[in-house]
C-alpha cells in the first residue's frame, strides 16, 4: 500500500486530501499557508489536519528508510528470502519490522553465539523437535577440547534455546500481550533517598497500579524521580510465574526427557533477555505516551497564552518591581520604542513612598502614558498598591506575568534590542511589552521558559520543540504581523520566512523605509515569489496617514486574489474601499458566480469574512484585573473564602490559579465545574480570570486547593 494510502486510513482522510497535501508540503508550502489558501485542494482540512499529514508522512518515511537498512544488512548477510523481503517491504508496523530483524541484527557475542561457534546448534534442536530423545546421551556426542562435560553442553545449547525464544515474533507478541493487559508500574523509594529533595517524591515510595491506567503526569513524575535517583521504577506482568508459563507452553512437551531442561531454558529467556526487553520497549511505549499528552497540554497552553488579549498600541508604562533593588521604570511609545528608564525605591529598605509616587505622576504626565504594566514577581503585589494609591486618573494598571522575562532578558535577542542596557531594563520592557502585544513579545522566549507546562524538562525534547514551532508559527500566522513594526524575531515565524529573510526584510525596511504594498516584498534581497506566495498573506499593512494604502493589504486576503476582489466590486458598480464599506452590498454578491477550478466556496467565504473586519485583531483587548487587597500570603488564606484569581497553567489533572501570592492555588479536576469534567481545558483557558472558593491550606507542604464549584463567576 503507498504510504499517502497508509496516511489516509490512519486519519481517516480521503487519499485524494492526502496526496494534494503532501505534494503541496513537498513543493515547499507551510502549513499555515496550505491550510489557509489551498483549501479547494486539500478538501477544506484544517491546520491541525495538515500537521497530522505533515508528522505521519514524516514518521513513515522514516520507516521506509529503516526498512531500506534493514533489508540491505540481512541481504549482505546472504539470508535475504522473497518472503522475508515480502515481509518486510509490506509491514508498516515499526514493532513487527524490528522482530522480524532481531534474529539478523548485529549484537555483541553472546552465550548462544559462543554455544553455536562449539558446534552445539544441533543439540539445541533435538531437544526441541525430538524431546523423546535423552538429552544426556545425546550431550555425549558433542563433547570435544571445547566442550568438556554433559553438563556444558546442555548449557551451551540451552543458552541457545534461551535467544531463539526471546529471538521468536510469536512469543515476544504472546508477552506483549500479557504487559498491554495487565502490566503493573511500581515505584519503590532508593535507599537513603527519602528525605531531604527526595521527600518532594514521597507519594511515589512505595506505589503501583496497572500501566493502563497510570496518568501522563504520575508517570512523568515517577520518571523524573527515578532520573533524580530518588525512585526505582519497573514494569513487570502483574503474575510473572502465569506469564512465563504462557510462554513455555508451545515449546515445552511435558512428560519428555528434554521437558526440564528447555523449560529452564524458556524461563532463563523470560528472565534475562524477554522480559528486560519487553519491558524497555513497555517504558518507551508508555513514556512517549505520556510524553505527548504532555506536550499536547502544553501546547495548548502556550497557544492560549500567545493569544492573549493584546492591550494594542499604547504608550505604557513597565515596572519589573524589587525591594532592595529597587523597581525599574522604563516609558515606551505607541510602538514600544524605549523612551526613559531609571529606578524608584518605594520599600524596604529605602522606604522611599512618597518621593516615588511623585516620580511616577511627573513620568505620566511627561510621556503622556495611558496603562502601566506590573511584573507579578517579587514585590509585585506591593508595588501595585503604590501604583494605584498614587493618583493617576486615567491611567489602566495591569499586572502581567513576568514568566521568563529573565531568559529574555540575558538573551542573545534582548542584546541586540538593546545593547546599551543592562538586564533589569531590558525585564521592564519585555514586561510593557507584554502588555501591548503578548505574543510578539513572548515568541522572543524560549517556551520552555513561559510556565505553562508540566514536566516539560522530562519530555521528548525534539518532540517538544517539533510542537511548540508549530504552536508558535499557527499563533503568529492566525493573527497576522504587522510588516512595518514587526520585530525580525516575530518575522522568523511567518510563513514562508526565516531568520535570513525576517533579517533582509528589517534591513530593507531599515535603509528604505515603511513598505508601502505588500508587492513591495519582492524588492527585499533573496525574497522570491516562491517566499512571498507563503508569506504575504499573513502580513499586514494598516492604513499610514501620509501614503495611500491598498485596504486588501490590511486583510488576510491572498495578493493571489486582489483580482477576484476587484472584479467583485467592479461587478457591483464600486471600488475595493466602497465595497468594503458597504455590508449591504457584500451580502448582495452572489458568490457561486466566481467559483472556478482553483477558487471555491471555502476562499470565497473566507475573503467576504475578511472583507467584513478587515484589520481587526482577532484576539479582544486585555482587561483590568486586581487581586484581593487583604490577601499577601498563604498566611492570610482561610477556608471557605472566595477571592478573585487568574489561571496561570492548565494539566490534565487541574488547573493553577494565581491569588496574587507566591503559592499559586489548585483546583483540581473534580472542582472545575457544577457538572462532570474530564478534561480542565473544556471549562477553563490560560488568563482566564475566575472566582474560587479556597477548600483547604497546606501550611507545611505550602499547598492550596480550591474550588470553582457553586462560585458565580463575573
Amino acid at each position: 500500500m503507498p504510504i499517502n494510502a497508509i496516511i489516509a486510513q490512519r486519519l481517516q482522510l480521503k487519499p485524494t486530501q492526502v496526496e494534494h497535501t503532501v505534494a503541496l508540503l513537498d513543493g515547499g508550502a507551510t502549513i499555515p499557508f496550505i491550510s489557509r489558501y489551498r483549501k479547494e485542494a486539500t478538501g477544506n482540512l484544517d491546520e491541525v489536519q495538515v500537521a497530522a499529514i505533515a508528522d505521519e508522512h514524516a514518521r513513515l518515511m522514516e520507516l521506509q528508510h529503516r526498512k531500506e537498512f534493514i533489508l540491505e544488512t540481512i541481504e549482505g548477510q546472504g539470508k535475504l528470502t522473497p518472503e522475508l523481503r515480502r515481509r518486510i517491504e509490506t509491514s508498516w508496523d515499526a514493532t513487527q519490522i524490528e522482530d522480524i530483524y532481531l534474529p539478523f541484527k548485529p549484537k555483541r557475542r553472546t552465550r548462544a553465539q559462543v554455544a553455536r561457534e562449539k558446534g552445539l546448534e544441533p543439540l539445541a534442536e533435538t531437544m526441541l523437535l525430538k524431546p523423546w530423545t535423552s538429552p544426556e546421551a545425546e550431550a555425549r556426542k558433542y563433547l570435544n577440547e571445547q566442550v568438556e562435560s554433559i553438563s556444558d553442553a546442555l548449557q551451551g545449547a540451552s543458552d541457545i534455546i534461551a535467544e531463539q525464544v526471546s529471538e521468536n515474533e510469536t512469543t515476544r507478541n504472546t508477552l506483549r500481550t500479557t504487559f498491554t493487559l495487565n502490566a503493573i508500574i511500581s515505584s519503590k523509594v532508593v535507599k537513603g533517598k527519602d528525605e531531604g529533595d527526595g521527600l518532594k517524591y514521597r507519594d511515589y515510595f512505595d506505589w503501583s497500579e496497572p500501566l493502563r491506567r497510570c496518568t501522563s503526569h504520575r508517570l512523568l513524575a515517577m520518571r523524573r524521580g527515578e532520573a533524580e535517583g530518588v525512585l526505582r521504577v519497573s514494569i513487570s506482568p502483574a503474575d510473572e510465574e502465569d506469564a512465563a508459563a504462557r510462554l513455555a507452553r508451545p515449546y515445552v512437551k511435558r512428560g519428555t526427557p528434554t521437558a526440564p531442561l528447555v523449560e529452564a531454558a524458556v524461563q532463563d529467556a523470560y528472565k534475562r533477555l524477554l522480559k528486560p526487553s519487553i519491558e524497555t520497549e513497555f517504558a518507551g511505549k508508555s513514556k512517549a505516551k505520556a510524553d505527548e499528552e504532555a506536550i499536547r497540554v502544553f501546547a495548548a497552553n502556550l497557544k492560549q497564552l500567545l493569544l492573549a488579549a493584546p492591550l494594542g498600541q499604547k504608550r505604557i508604562m513597565g515596572i519589573d518591581p524589587g525591594f532592595r533593588t529597587g523597581c525599574k521604570v522604563v516609558c515606551l511609545d505607541a510602538q514600544g520604542t524605549l523612551l526613559h528608564n531609571e529606578t524608584i525605591y518605594p520599600h524596604v529598605p529605602q522606604r522611599e513612598y512618597t518621593k516615588s509616587q511623585m516620580k511616577l505622576r511627573h513620568l505620566v504626565e511627561t510621556y503622556r502614558i495611558e496603562a502601566i504594566a506590573i511584573g507579578t514577581g517579587t514585590a509585585g503585589r506591593e508595588t501595585d498598591e503604590l501604583v494605584r494609591e498614587a493618583g493617576l486618573p486615567g491611567v489602566e494598571v495591569f499586572l502581567v506575568s513576568e514568566d521568563g522575562a529573565s531568559v529574555y532578558s540575558a538573551s542573545k535577542i534582548a542584546r541586540e534590542e538593546f545593547p546599551d542596557y543592562d538586564v533589569t531594563v531590558r525585564g521592564a520592557v519585555s514586561i510593557a511589552r507584554r502588555l501591548a502585544d503578548p505574543l510578539a513579545e513572548l515568541v522572543k522566549i524560549d517556551p520552555k521558559a513561559i510556565g505553562v507546562g508540566q514536566y516539560q524538562h522530562d519530555v521528548d525534547q525534539s518532540a517538544l520543540k517539533h510542537s511548540l514551532d508549530q504552536t508558535v508559527e499557527s499563533c503568529v500566522n492566525a493573527v497576522g504581523v504587522n510588516l512595518n513594526t514587526a520585530s525580525q524575531h516575530l518575522l522568523t515565524y511567518v510563513s514562508g520566512l526565516g531568520p535570513a529573510l525576517a533579517k533582509n526584510i528589517v534591513d530593507y525596511r531599515t535603509a528604505n523605509g515603511p513598505f508601502r504594498s505588500r508587492r513591495a516584498l519582492l524588492k527585499v534581497p533573496r525574497l522570491g515569489a516562491k517566499a512571498f506566495e507563503q508569506c504575504a498573506g499573513f502580513l499586514r499593512i494598516p492604513p499610514q496617514e501620509d501614503y495611500d494604502i491598498n485596504p486588501l493589504d490590511n486583510t488576510a486576503v491572498h495578493p493571489e486574489r486582489y483580482a477576484l476582489v476587484e472584479q467583485m466590486a467592479k461587478d457591483a458598480g464600486m471600488d475595493v474601499p466602497s465595497l468594503i464599506a458597504d455590508a449591504d452590498a457584500r451580502r448582495k454578491i452572489d458568490l457561486k458566480r466566481y467559483c472556478t477550478a482553483e477558487v471555491g466556496l471555502p476562499t470565497l467565504n473566507d475573503i467576504m469574512a475578511e472583507l467584513d473586519k478587515p484589520g481587526r485583531d482577532p484576539r479582544g483587548t486585555a482587561k483590568v484585573f486586581a487581586f484581593n487587597d487583604r490577601i499577601r500570603s498563604i498566611e492570610d488564606l482561610e477556608r471557605g473564602m472566595i477571592l478573585p484569581g487568574v489561571v496561570t497553567n492548565i494539566t490534565n489533572f487541574g488547573a493553577f490559579v494565581d491569588l496574587g501570592i507566591k503559592v499559586k492555588g489548585l483546583v483540581h479536576v473534580s472542582q472545575c465545574a457544577d457538572h462532570r469534567v474530564k478534561d480542565p481545558s473544556e471549562v477553563l483557558a490560560i488568563q482566564q480570570q475566575v472566582r474560587v472558593r479556597v477548600l483547604e491550606i497546606d501550611y507545611d507542604r505550602q499547598r492550596i486547593a480550591l474550588s470553582l464549584k457553586g462560585v458565580e463567576q463575573d
